[in-house]
């Protein structure tokens, strides 16, 4: 077998992965346009006018009023088109997308590569991704 790791060496490890992702061109890219959104006026009070009515909204739903809450519904929706119809929202979103997708990609490839290294490890089958050979099925 080979070597053997401590939960904290693979904690540092990890942190030095996060680290190196933290200074990728997605991230830097989020950044900066989530400054850039923080700092847009029209974008800012957009956001202000949504969340008011979200408010407005969870105070019609506790108090049943169904239709106003409808129709407070439909202006939510309105501006929230309207917000992602502005450039840099579209910029943002798409970089949030890009760096959950390279979050994505590093789960899936360390989940991937550590059930590898068991089943080479246990003597078993990366193609069938089984360990160990069961006894009870005869070899073709």
């Amino acid at each position: 077998m080979g070597n053997v790791y401590t939960k904290q060496e693979i904690v540092t490890k990890a942190k030095e992965l996060a680290k190196m992702i933290a200074e990728t061109e997605e991230v830097d890219f989020f950044k900066r346009a989530e400054l850039q959104i923080n700092d847009h006026v029209k974008v800012q009070e957009i956001i202000g006018k949504i969340k008011s009515l979200q408010k407005e909204a969870v105070n019609l739903q506790h108090y049943q009023k169904h239709e106003a809450l409808k129709a407070t519904e439909a202006k939510i929706d309105a501006l929230q088109d309207e917000l992602d119809e502005i450039p840099l929202v579209k910029e943002f979103k798409q970089s949030q997308t890009d760096v959950n997708q390279l979050l994505q990609l590093v789960s899936t490839t360390i989940s991937n590569n550590v059930t590898n290294e068991i089943i080479k490890s246990t003597g078993g089958d990366l193609l069938q991704g089984t360990t160990k050979k069961n006894p009870l099925q005869s070899g073709c």
